[in-house]
């Protein structure tokens, strides 16, 4: 289980507080106006943030002062977290030794990654020869791979068209069920919300509220996010 543990994270001219929990293998997405916090929110479960008060929790352990790359978690950004300069196998391979040093087992892990992606045979291109969508099926084979139970996702499909990103939200749930992960994505599509299924955590005013079920929230959504989502 993920805890936010009394969170306050003050930034200068902006402060986020968050007081929540996570069941294990959830799927939320995180909803709210721009500028509300939802990236800060995934930045200190990463640990890239520290809080200025309270504790981040998985399964009762205290993360506060561990390494981002130490921590139960895989992350995946806007631009994929792609090395340009790396082929797709190396790209995915990172998820099991940043030196890239690979056996022959891991080099075949990592080809079985990439299959189930949709990737086969697309191991030696390079970043800058793929899709938007062959990029983010990348990054999650990286996902995939690394198998961690906690999965983060920072609007990695906000450039792709409604259509490819519905498929690339039917692959995160099957990562999700292969590898029984909990999954927090920032959203700014409340269509991706409820695609995604699970729970929606809503952040707002300062504060990331307690995950409720996505679709009871936008069948009666709070005052902040019927103005955020503007009428129907």
């Amino acid at each position: 289980m993920l805890q936010l543990e009394g969170l306050k994270v003050d930034l200068g001219a902006f402060v986020l507080r968050a007081d929540l929990s996570v069941a294990p293998g959830t799927r939320a997405a995180v909803v709210g106006p721009s500028g509300a916090g939802k990236s800060t929110l995934l930045s200190v479960v990463a640990g890239f943030l520290a809080p200025a008060e309270g504790r981040v929790l998985w399964d009762g352990r205290d993360l506060s002062g561990q390494e981002p790359g130490k921590r139960p978690l895989s992350i995946v950004f806007q631009d994929n977290n792609l090395f340009p300069h790396l082929s797709v196998a190396d790209n995915v391979g990172l998820g099991l030794s940043p030196s890239l040093r690979l056996s022959k087992d891991d080099r075949a892990r990592v080809a079985q990654s990439l299959e189930r992606v949709g990737l086969h045979g697309m191991e030696r291109r390079r970043p800058a020869e793929l899709s938007g969508g062959q990029l983010s099926r990348v990054a999650l084979a990286r996902v995939l791979l690394r198998s961690r139970p906690l999965m983060l996702l920072d609007e990695p499909f906000a450039a792709l068209g409604p259509a490819m990103r519905g498929e690339m939200l039917e692959l995160v749930q099957d990562v999700a069920a292969e590898t029984g992960a909990t999954v927090l994505m920032v959203t700014h599509d409340p269509r991706d919300a409820r695609r995604l299924g699970g729970q929606t955590i809503l952040v707002a005013e300062g504060v990331a509220r307690p995950p409720v079920a996505t679709e009871a929230l936008f069948a009666d959504p709070p005052a902040v996010l019927r103005d955020y989502l503007g009428p129907d």
